[in-house]
């Protein structure tokens, strides 16, 4: 079994070339619940669409996300919507909780090589979310689930398409996730892994599906603050 490790060194990382990051709930931390906005409206998409009562909508929802890696591809595949109206409707949130982070600006900016932002969101919301932190100019890249063809993390073939456009050498790639199931693939292909977890983790509700277990091999390091554990390796 790997031996899950919280303080890395910079020895760990040495070799790391390409870092790629998801986005909600990672680049920022879970607390600031901005993701629950995307979840409301979500709900309130399948709500008005099956036309359903709100308990029973976030019941659906739920389940197309835990078994399809989103609510949209569920959409997609049982209902056949348009998945360009969901996201600008999903995404049609207040950034405002979003606060400038110099800090982890700098720490990202620090990392040798290059910085990716490879999200189940789209790209207008990964701008507006990093742009609002402070750190969209550190990136060299957005993958998007449009440039995923729909079809999101933890799915492999697209994992395999975003090595592929970026050229990856994932041998020297790290991966910084906030589920536990979606570094399973990058641990497979050879890329370092990196869990993010709430601060108050045991107060903290999510899905049983996205807790870590005790048979989590794929992921190297836990970490509930992520400029701190960044810092540690510049």
């Amino acid at each position: 079994m790997t031996q899950t490790k919280t303080l890395p060194t910079p020895a760990d990382f040495s070799d790391i070339r390409d870092w790629v990051f998801d986005l909600d709930n990672t680049l920022y931390p879970h607390h600031v619940d901005l993701f629950a906005q995307i979840d409301k409206n979500m709900t309130a998409y399948v709500s008005a669409l099956l036309q359903m009562e709100r308990d029973e909508a976030r019941k659906l929802q739920k389940q197309y996300y835990r078994d399809h890696g989103t609510t949209l591809q569920g959409l997609m595949i049982h209902h056949r919507i348009d998945p360009n109206d969901f996201l600008e409707k999903a995404h049609a949130i207040d950034y405002s909780a979003l606060m400038p982070q110099p800090e982890l600006a700098a720490a990202i900016k620090a990392l040798p090589g290059r910085k990716f932002i490879f999200t189940n969101g789209s790209v207008k919301h990964a701008q507006a979310t990093a742009g609002a932190l402070g750190i969209l100019d550190n990136f060299d890249d957005i993958f998007d689930i449009v440039a995923a063809d729909y079809v999101p993390k933890p799915a492999g073939s697209t994992y395999d398409k975003f090595m592929s456009f970026n050229r990856v050498d994932t041998k020297r790639a790290a991966m910084f996730e906030d589920l536990p199931r979606n570094l399973t693939v990058p641990k497979a292909l050879g890329m370092k892994t990196v869990l993010l977890v709430p601060q108050n983790l045991e107060s903290t509700v999510v899905e049983w599906w996205e807790k870590t277990s005790g048979e989590d091999d794929h992921i190297d390091y836990v970490t509930d603050d992520l400029t701190a554990f960044l810092k540690t390796l510049v």
